[in-house]
């Protein structure tokens, strides 16, 4: 059953986008409930990073129209979308390796006592409740730099950096690329907490089991347009890849017929 506007927590409809001569979003749609994992899928090219980039203010959108709890809202950059509680985490992180835990949380956006000093005591305690919100266990101390870290650790401070900061919808651009088992299942505990906290997650990967583990949804495109939105537990990976590969363009209600 579709869900109800309210439920909705960030919405894309029907976004096209063209770099040069080249059309990387053909009316790509994406909605994502409070609660919900949403997972984004497709082949290279097919326009999932595009597609997140526009949401999240990276991208200007040349036609279509983001929704935020049912409201138009307008994203002319990162500062927009940050505002309106969407935090994406890239695949490369962007942590800074030779700094702890605490000054990444912080990074640019150190709280400050009344003489402008760093007020070191509120960032680790803030941070600290952060960690333990979303049950961050295996670091040993939020005071370690970066560069000490497992890449799951490092996963773990840039999602709970993004939680960090109010953030209501967190993209997750390929959390579990390069990690071995073990670090694995700990990003994807930690990405089904978030839904359990109540956040709209986007999660984009190239491995459809990390997707059927913890997304409810999964959201398919190719070559810049929707091909399927697939509830989890009424599909199957064989189906998924089936659209990945060769999927039929789907009509949604806002994209207007298109040919080729």
């Amino acid at each position: 059953m579709a869900a109800e506007p309210a439920e909705i927590a960030i919405e894309a409809i029907d976004v096209w986008k063209e770099f040069g001569h080249v059309q990387a979003l053909r009316g790509a749609s994406i909605a994502v409930r409070r609660g919900e994992i949403v997972g984004l899928v497709g082949d290279n090219g097919a326009g999932k990073s595009t597609l997140v980039k526009c949401i999240a203010g990276i991208n200007t959108i040349d036609s279509g129209e983001v929704l935020c709890d049912g409201e138009p809202v307008d994203i002319h950059g990162p500062k927009d979308a940050s505002r309106l509680g969407i935090e994406i985490v890239y695949q490369d992180l962007a942590l800074c390796d030779n700094l702890d835990v605490v000054q990444n949380m912080y990074l640019g956006r150190e709280a400050h006592d009344r003489i402008h000093r760093l007020n070191e005591a509120e960032m680790e305690k803030k941070t600290a409740e952060t960690m333990a919100s979303l049950s961050v266990t295996t670091i040993r101390s939020i005071r370690q730099t970066v560069a000490t870290l497992s890449g799951g650790q490092r996963q773990s401070v840039a999602v709970a950096r993004a939680v960090h900061w109010n953030s209501r919808i967190v993209i997750l651009d390929e959390p579990t690329a390069a990690l071995g088992v073990a670090q694995t299942r700990q990003v994807l505990d930690l990405v089904a907490r978030l839904a359990q906290q109540g956040l709209a997650v986007v999660l984009i990967s190239h491995n459809l089991h990390d997707v059927f583990e913890v997304a409810t949804r999964i959201t398919v495109l190719r070559l810049g347009r929707n091909v399927g939105v697939y509830e989890r537990e009424k599909t199957t990976q064989q189906e998924v890849v089936s659209a990945i590969t060769a999927g039929v363009p789907t009509k949604i209600a806002g994209i207007p017929e298109t040919s080729g």
